[in-house]
């Protein structure tokens, strides 16, 4: 493991009651300011790895660390976890259970104990943060579905965080939301969060992540997230496909026709290469790496 992991997974392995493994001797981290996409198809285990990152699961063997010592499942261990790494899961209305907005994101500092001028301004951030500073007197059954999400996330980054974990964040989102979203993650990253994000999306995965990690039959592979998502034989392990930035440089390549050192990722990378003076659109995080074949 890494010196520079805040979070790990330790040997862990993991199943449900009465049901076959799970996760089998799987090894993860995470390491700080690195965006991390975790990918893999439905089933691979990627819901349980989060939870067990974040403790709302315990292992069966194996254990979680956080900057390097083991974490204990008692009320003190615990709560030293969640003030370090917060799960946010796909579906807004699993978590969201306050009047308002503002209650709703004030829960998780309330319940550390901490004076109400500390909650005012951590609730003030958060919402902030996340570009919802007018909705705080909404009751949260009127608020859009885009709107619930944005809630959700706030009430994990009042807790200030290290590690915020976001299962699925861009699932049900317009494009307009899906952009604004990815903005309101850098400027979290750029302030010092780690965010790990589990998708589907190979695309956005390349587009947002400095690394990736592929949940297969055979255990967890990361890397630089253009090397990861360039491996076919990798990918098609996870139940994944190439991303289309990868492949249209391969189409590109085999025709003989001009290539970056790196894949584009948006569709004005991808006009720079032949149209003279164009400039891409800086991507919302990640930096491409030598993209190639397994």
């Amino acid at each position: 493991m890494s010196e520079s992991a805040l979070v790990a997974l330790r040997e862990v392995s993991f199943s449900y009651e009465d049901g076959p493994p799970v996760l089998s001797g799987l090894d993860f981290e995470v390491r700080r300011g690195r965006t991390l996409a975790l990918l893999g198809r439905n089933g691979s285990g990627k819901t349980t790895l989060m939870r067990l990152l974040s403790g709302g699961l315990r292992p069966d063997t194996g254990e979680l660390t956080l900057r390097g010592r083991p974490v204990a499942y008692d009320r003190r261990g615990l709560t030293r976890l969640r003030t370090t790494v917060q799960l946010v899961v796909q579906d807004p209305d699993d978590q969201l259970f306050a009047a308002s907005v503002a209650q709703d994101v004030s829960f998780g500092p309330l319940n550390l104990g901490l004076p109400d001028a500390e909650v005012r301004v951590r609730v003030d951030e958060a919402l902030a943060a996340l570009d919802i500073g007018h909705l705080a007197d909404r009751p949260t059954h009127l608020l859009s579905y885009g709107q619930r999400k944005r809630t959700a996330i706030a009430g994990a980054v009042a807790m200030r965080p290290e590690v915020l974990v976001l299962d699925e964040p861009t699932a049900g989102l317009d494009p307009d939301g899906r952009e604004r979203l990815l903005a309101t993650l850098g400027g979290l990253c750029e302030g010092g969060t780690t965010v790990v994000m589990a998708t589907h999306d190979v695309d956005l995965a390349l587009l947002w992540a400095d690394d990736a990690a592929l949940l297969t039959p055979d255990g967890v592979r990361t890397g630089p997230a253009a090397t990861m998502l360039a491996r076919t034989g990798l990918l098609h392990r996870a139940g994944l496909r190439l991303p289309w930035g990868v492949a249209v440089a391969r189409l590109l390549r085999a025709r003989g026709l001009p290539t970056a050192a790196t894949a584009p990722r948006t569709p004005e990378e991808l006009a720079a290469l032949f149209v003279p003076g164009t400039e891409p659109e800086a991507p919302s995080r990640g930096a491409g790496e030598a993209y190639g074949r397994e």
